[in-house]
């Protein structure tokens, strides 16, 4: 990688902890370099981000990503700001990328059977990422890593390129990005689905699918594929709606079913009647997803008029479940005693803001949604959403289906 950060980086030492030793890949959106993490003495990944315009989204999404636990996904172990700077700290993956997997070993292209068990296990990530209100956005073969214990998913693409004239632009590389992300940069689970199928035929073939019609799909399809085209053929549809609704279901047609997904959950909840916990859970999660939010949390009303934390879901989840609040402390509080439902475009500056709390869960966040849980005139709780992904704000839209999910939040919990 020839690029000038890298030597301004290399020999350094980030956060007091992270010895920079030597660049290991460039990209549109951040630098990533090989550093020495001088507390454990063992090898790390640091990606620094380029654009500080994307700083914001930046923060959220590592915080969420540093949620997640799977075999088949990369750990996320570390976020921080130095100056100007945002980096993310990962696990260092040894073993080759599939891109030089086929550099070194494809004629032009990788054994079907090889690829199938390449392709089950990153699908395997995918489903639980997908599980996890996570989307990849630039799934490719450089970005899977044959591991001595099968392939990992790394690199999630978390920051959008930003125009001069400040227009977004769709986070992906040619060739392996869906229609629907290459025009209008809207990701989700069936455009990761697009990105799988569209390695595994790179893979089989040397170079990936053409970007076009069905009929230059089968003139172009690579002989070694014929036993799977048909749920290829769909992976790789222009409409999202016509591919596989999961990378599970994917994976099954192509004949590698997947076991147990496994994996931690982002989600969490207070000690309870388990079918109670479960609504909960659901609640945050589906939240999440809908909402594109770096963490939700859900505080219901305890006897002396104030709220416990009883469920959350992303980043600062494990500490904020089962914390108080008194009658009206924090914005939270507020909307509890008004039960007005209030769009907050910057929690920092709101004097009702509880920071000691917030900065107690590790987790301050920049916008959110508090929406009072309502029933014939009562506060039963509160659901608050916080933190696009996006790093943009939270609008008077959002905060209109924010209230009427939480109507809908009621009646799962009656």
């Amino acid at each position: 990688m020839s690029d000038p950060q890298g030597t301004e980086l290399s020999g350094k030492t980030l956060a007091d902890r992270y010895k920079v030793e030597t660049p290991l890949s460039q990209g549109a959106m951040g630098a990533v370099f090989i550093a020495r993490d001088q507390r454990t003495g063992g090898e790390v990944a640091v990606k620094q981000l380029i654009d500080p315009a994307q700083a914001r989204r930046f923060e959220i999404e590592g915080r969420l990503l540093a949620r997640l636990d799977h075999e088949r996904v990369v750990k996320v172990l570390d976020h921080f700001a130095q100056g100007r700077d945002r980096f993310l700290v990962m696990e260092l993956i040894e073993g080759p990328s599939l891109l030089e997997v086929l550099q070194d070993h494809g004629q032009p292209g990788i054994d079907l059977d090889e690829v199938l068990m390449f392709t089950r296990n990153a699908c395997e990530a995918l489903e639980y990422v997908h599980g996890q209100q996570v989307v990849h956005r630039d799934v490719k073969p450089s970005n899977l890593i044959l591991s001595a214990e099968g392939v990992v998913l790394v690199d999630f693409g978390i920051a959008r390129v930003v125009s001069a004239d400040g227009a977004t632009t769709a986070i992906g590389t040619p060739g392996f990005m869906a229609p629907e992300v290459m025009i209008a940069g809207n990701a989700s689970a069936r455009s990761d689905v697009y990105g799988i199928a569209a390695t595994l035929w790179t893979l089989l073939g040397g170079k990936p699918p053409p970007f076009g019609h069905q009929e230059e799909l089968v003139a172009q399809l690579p002989r070694s594929a014929k036993p799977i085209r048909e749920p290829l053929f769909q992976a790789l549809q222009p409409m999202p709606e016509d591919r596989q609704a999961s990378a599970a279901t994917f994976a099954e047609e192509l004949g590698q079913p997947l076991a147990e997904v496994g994996g931690r959950g982002v989600e969490l909840s207070a000690p309870g009647p388990e079918p109670k916990r479960e609504v909960l859970e659901s609640i945050a999660r589906t939240a999440a997803g809908l909402f594109d939010a770096a963490a939700t949390s859900i505080a219901l009303v305890d006897s002396a008029g104030g709220l416990v934390y009883q469920a959350a879901w992303g980043a600062g989840a494990e500490e904020i479940v089962g914390v108080t609040l008194g009658p009206g402390e924090g914005i939270a509080g507020a909307v509890a005693q008004s039960a007005r439902a209030e769009v907050i475009s910057d929690c920092r500056g709101d004097s009702r803001f509880a920071a000691g709390i917030a900065a107690g869960t590790g987790y301050v966040p920049h916008t959110m949604l508090v929406i009072p849980l309502e029933e014939n005139g009562l506060v039963r709780g509160v659901l608050t959403v916080l933190d696009r992904r996006d790093g943009e704000l939270y609008g008077a839209e959002d905060l209109a289906r924010a209230t009427l999910f939480a109507d809908l939040a009621l009646v799962a919990l009656e």
